[in-house]
């Protein structure tokens, strides 16, 4: 065994799993939890958009017992001013003493900032970074308003490999003009896959990495603040029944607006169904509800919307951002509150 094989193998592995907002990457991380080695400790680092913590809780509900997960929320670590990053992966690594750690950025974050960082002085003797993968929906290369985004094409651009998710449900010469733009970006990708639900093999994880992937639009994300806003079992049980706890957000030229419930809160499933179904224009939508007997997770891309049972029972809560700088959120929040059980 080399000198240079065995510090990688007393090293923690890193992997950056970045995309798009609602492309799939948890799901793509709850995949490659559900492969992880027996004999492993991995853990997750998550960072939310909003205020409130909504994947963190899903990775939790959903994922492998056993695997740590950590939740940065209100804002992107990726931005240069921000150090949620730095104190965040090196407490849950001093925490937690994983084998490999996850990082879900927001889908809004730009990839440069923070692969500079786990390159950086900090990690260089703690870290072995592997592949970056990005997971990418076809439908997003068709839509010029997210195809000239420069987070975008940064995100793209930077991964050693791309997940080309839900192909399922594109359209094939959508799905064939997305993936030969893939085969002709410099320096090559890895590899490009197509695939549903984001399945892939955990074996992904392990390719190398390149220092050669250098940003287009190093700029393009604008510094903000970041911080850590996980919320103990304590604060949530205080909540008052039929009195949410509401996190408004905005960011940029997006407005963003969470929710927290008592543990005690029942929602009438039919009355969500219509509520977060509904002509709100929905840029992204997640939430964890109890509905009575049963947790239900709602997943909305625009106007594609999904329900499902999910173990989760902590509380509910939800998170949307809109396509806009600002909204009036007093009324939305009446009708939430209308969908829930005396």
């Amino acid at each position: 065994m080399s000198p240079q094989t065995s510090k990688h193998q007393s090293l923690v592995s890193v992997n950056l799993i970045t995309g798009f907002l609602g492309v799939g990457k948890t799901t793509t991380i709850l995949n490659l939890l559900s492969q992880r080695p027996a004999d492993e400790r991995w853990s997750v680092l998550v960072n939310e958009f909003g205020e409130v913590g909504i994947d963190g809780a899903i990775i939790e509900g959903l994922g492998t017992a056993g695997v740590a997960v950590s939740e940065i929320a209100g804002g992107c670590f990726c931005c240069s001013t921000s150090e949620s990053l730095d104190f965040s992966l090196l407490d849950l690594i001093q925490q937690t003493r994983p084998d490999r750690v996850l990082i879900e950025p927001t889908g809004l974050g730009h990839p440069a900032a923070i692969l500079e960082t786990l390159r950086g002085p900090w990690f260089r003797e703690m870290i072995n970074l592997r592949a970056t993968i990005c997971v990418a929906d076809p439908k997003d290369f068709a839509d010029l308003r997210v195809a000239t985004s420069p987070v975008f094409q940064d995100q793209l651009h930077m991964a050693d490999i791309v997940l080309v998710n839900k192909t399922d449900s594109a359209i094939p010469e959508a799905t064939t003009t997305f993936v030969e733009h893939l085969r002709e970006l410099f320096p090559p990708k890895l590899m490009i896959l197509c695939t549903t639900r984001g399945h892939c093999d955990v074996e992904l994880l392990d390719a190398d990495t390149t220092a050669e992937r250098v940003p287009l639009f190093p700029n393009a994300h604008p510094p903000q603040p970041a911080r850590k806003t996980n919320s103990p079992p304590e604060s949530l049980s205080m909540l008052l029944p039929r009195h949410p706890q509401r996190k408004e957000s905005p960011q940029g030229d997006r407005a963003a607006c969470g929710w927290l419930f008592s543990p005690i809160d029942r929602f009438n499933e039919n009355a969500l169904n219509q509520l977060l179904g509904g002509s709100l224009d929905v840029h992204r939508l997640k939430g964890v509800f109890n509905v009575g007997g049963a947790w239900l997770l709602y997943n909305r891309v625009g106007g594609d919307m999904t329900c499902e049972s999910i173990p989760y029972c902590r509380d509910s809560r939800l998170e949307i951002i809109l396509e806009q700088p600002c909204f009036k959120w007093d009324e939305f929040a009446d009708s939430l509150l209308k969908c829930l059980k005396w």
